[in-house]
């Protein structure tokens, strides 16, 4: 102990080096755009740091550096340290609140070597899912009969609720990106499923080498020195997206795995002192991914209905129905709950790819029959229009001609088209057509009338034609539908409790150039709870996917980032 606190001078405490993956700053790195409130890309603060959390050093004959980070955790024997598994080292000692300027034998709350590691024999280091097993503990030396507990306080441990949790994260990067060699903290940022695993993730720039067995914090207790833990910097690829260097993903996007029993197995392990293999991991069933953003960056269109046995008023989110670049039609069945992180809970294959579908230029969600069982209406690029009056998972049900092919309006002028509810007590079966020339008709009650009776809500005019995309929703609690519009110049509009007589009067929720320029395909449903169609979901150009819940009058509020970006 005493060797190892005349080693660690300051000058050598500040030659830090980082034997991790997540090691230097990318090259041209600049901050990330903030685009939400969730996973946001936003950016991290330096601070004073907590007494509870410290970094890792290691020494041998190549260097001395603080490698990664740890915190102090409840044990029996007042000694146990939490951090992450590919955090375990050799010749390892813990500096609780780390202070640059200071010698190891001046640290305020003492040096504390590493007695002993726990690790799961199953972890990996790699991306497979043993990487859901990257934490460790370490059970420290006394220091003159005093414990580390009983000089800093400990961190209580809790279960991960889920994917989606706030928390605030806590590291001390490498002193190459953090020349002030400082506490660094992403407070209050919000959590999302890292696809495929069970781990999750947050976007905040700033989370640089070093960070790695940082502890993600539910709370934090009134004193600012401890609190509750649900996580740790670590998991897939050591705890980082698998990207170039000098993509700015590099060391935004950090990692957690999420607390099972796995985890507190190993938790008893360390406050028993003993070393047991429980055996192959067996991964818990993850809720349904909707997969990447390379996969989404060709979904062309997309809207929400009940398809596959859900009701308004139920406990099933709305469906969403995609359809792609190359012809397939793809079913998302909502799921049960009011999970905003997972909206859906399978997949289901409408339409293969090169298939007819590849034709179709728009679809829409209407509710022909006045039952619970939505449909469609489809126009495609020979000036068809067609009709279905059910769509479930196993395709399309009730075809019905609106249009026959090569009819020269539909075929040549037809630009936009979305149906809804636009007649006060009717059903949702209201079709809402945006012209080549910028005029706006209404055509009603389409199970009754089909196609033939139509009325112009505007006049033939030049703003018009600049409207990007279409959706219809329940926003404002109006007795029929909203109309949200999104303009090439990215702004956003809704038109509250439109009706066949006149276009009512904006709402604007986004203002022009805003990134709403970047909002490639946009849908609104009730994906978070049955009583309103009140969410918007929106396909951005780069292929992340974007859920804002409880839209209103007042604008976009939460959102929730179902697709990463990487």
């Amino acid at each position: 102990m005493r060797d190892a606190i005349r080693f660690w001078t300051s000058q050598r405490m500040a030659s830090a080096t980082d034997p991790s993956s997540r090691a230097a700053r990318p090259h041209g790195w600049t901050a990330p755009r903030k685009r939400s409130s969730v996973a946001a890309g936003g950016s991290g603060e330096f601070f004073d740091g907590m007494k509870s959390v410290g970094v890792l050093f290691t020494t041998d004959k190549d260097m001395n550096a603080h490698y990664c980070t740890a915190s102090v955790v409840r044990s029996a024997g007042h000694n146990l340290l939490l951090t992450a598994g590919h955090c375990v080292g050799n010749r390892a000692a813990f500096i609780p609140m780390y202070d640059h300027t200071k010698p190891a034998a001046d640290q305020p709350y003492g040096v504390w070597p590493v007695r002993e590691w726990f690790r799961d024999a199953q972890y990996a280091s790699d991306k497979s899912r043993n990487s859901d097993l990257d934490f460790a503990f370490a059970s420290l030396a006394d220091d003159g009969g005093r414990n580390v507990e009983d000089v800093v306080g400990a961190n209580a441990l809790a279960r991960t609720p889920g994917f989606a949790n706030q928390v605030t994260v806590i590291g001390y990067p490498r002193v190459d990106h953090n020349p002030q060699d400082r506490a660094f903290r992403c407070p209050g940022v919000r959590t999302i499923a890292l696809p495929a695993y069970n781990q999750m993730q947050i976007d905040c720039a700033g989370m640089w080498g070093g960070v790695s067995g940082g502890p993600w914090f539910s709370s934090i207790d009134a004193s600012g020195d401890t609190g509750q833990i649900i996580g740790n910097v670590g998991g897939f690829m050591q705890g980082g997206p698998d990207v170039d260097t000098n993509d700015p993903l590099y060391n935004r996007i950090t990692y957690s795995p999420l607390y099972g029993d796995r985890f507190f197995q190993l938790y008893d392990d360390a406050q028993n002192a003993v070393h047991n293999d429980h055996g192959a991991y067996q991964p818990p069933l993850l809720p349904y991914s909707l997969g990447k953003a390379a996969t989404w960056k060709h979904a062309v269109t997309m809207t929400a209905g009940y398809y596959t046995g859900g009701s308004a008023g139920g406990t099933r989110h709305m469906d969403l129905i995609v359809l792609w670049d190359d012809g397939e039609v793809t079913l998302y069945q909502g799921a049960d709950g009011n999970d905003p992180t997972h909206p859906f809970a399978a997949e289901y294959q409408l339409a293969r790819r090169k298939s007819i579908w590849a034709n179709a230029v728009s679809l829409s969600s209407i509710n022909a029959t006045g039952g619970g069982a939505d449909g469609l209406v489809v126009r495609w690029n020979d000036g068809e229009v067609t009709q279905y009056a059910t769509v479930d998972a196993k395709g399309f049900h009730g075809e019905k001609q609106l249009a026959p092919r090569n009819t020269p309006a539909w075929k040549n002028d037809a630009r936009l088209l979305v149906a809804g509810r636009f007649t006060s007590g009717g059903h949702r079966d209201d079709l809402l057509v945006v012209w080549k020339d910028g005029h706006v008709s209404l055509f009603s009650d389409l199970a009754a009338n089909g196609l033939a009776k139509q009325r112009q809500i505007v006049a033939k005019n030049t703003t018009w034609t600049y409207a990007g995309q279409l959706s219809t929703g329940s926003f404002t609690g109006m007795a029929t539908d909203d109309l949200l519009v999104r303009w090439s110049d990215g702004e956003a509009t809704l038109y509250p409790g439109l009706t066949g007589k006149s276009l009512p009067g904006e709402i604007r929720i986004r203002p022009r150039n805003s990134e709403w320029k970047d909002a490639a395909v946009v849908a609104a449903g009730a994906f978070t709870a049955n009583t309103a169609a009140n969410d918007i979901l929106v396909r951005w150009s780069d292929g992340h996917v974007s859920l804002f819940t409880g839209a209103d009058a007042k604008g976009l509020h939460d959102e929730v980032q179902l697709v990463p970006a990487n």
